[in-house]
């Protein structure tokens, strides 16, 4: 079992734990990022973080993982990969996020989210809305980095396998210290 100073070890061993004045998915202000995407592109990592979250799940049985593209769609499909069932992903078109490519969930289907990092949970929360529409049936929210400080509670059977205290901002609470601080915008809502 990994615990979180290995886990923290091993994302600042890949610059997956990137530290500045960033602009999260969110909209929020923040001294530190996670870049999950530089901690997947290992498959030794992708697969450990995988097996975890599947473990947590795999009693459940789901029939299908889905993931808010971007940050969660490599995570999602290996999460599904050792549950070995389906693996789609919501994403935005103009902004809103949808279920599209052919995908699709029938009712009474059971579905596990699974998402890389979450602060507010606000990209979790539309693809668990579009699960509901659907009629399928929600088992779960598997999360590889939960900095939500615990506000993120989006489900009663909820599993991050590393829960970080982190600090962020409004957009008009941001310190003097972190405004000085050129800003980088890593998040893919916030891409310019």
């Amino acid at each position: 079992m990994i615990d979180k100073k290995q886990i923290i070890q091993i994302f600042k061993s890949t610059d997956a734990l990137l530290e500045g004045h960033f602009v999260l998915t969110s909209g929020r202000h923040s001294a530190n990022y996670f870049q999950c995407a530089k901690v997947l592109q290992h498959p030794e990592y992708l697969t450990a973080f995988s097996i975890l979250i599947a473990d947590e799940f795999e009693p459940i049985q789901p029939d299908v993982v889905i993931s808010p593209a971007i940050g969660g769609v490599v995570l999602g499909t290996e999460v599904g990969t050792q549950l070995g069932c389906r693996t789609i992903f919501a994403e935005r078109k103009e902004g809103i996020m949808v279920i599209r490519r052919g995908f699709e969930i029938k009712p009474g289907e059971k579905v596990l989210v699974v998402e890389d990092v979450i602060t507010t949970g606000g990209s979790v929360k539309e693809v668990m809305d579009l699960v509901e529409e659907t009629g399928g049936n929600i088992v779960g929210v598997g999360v590889l980095v939960d900095r939500s400080n615990g506000t993120a509670d989006l489900h009663k059977n909820q599993y991050s396998i590393v829960k970080m205290t982190a600090v962020s901002y409004g957009k008009n609470e941001v310190p003097e210290e972190l405004s000085a601080i050129p800003i980088q915008k890593p998040g893919s809502r916030y891409q310019s």
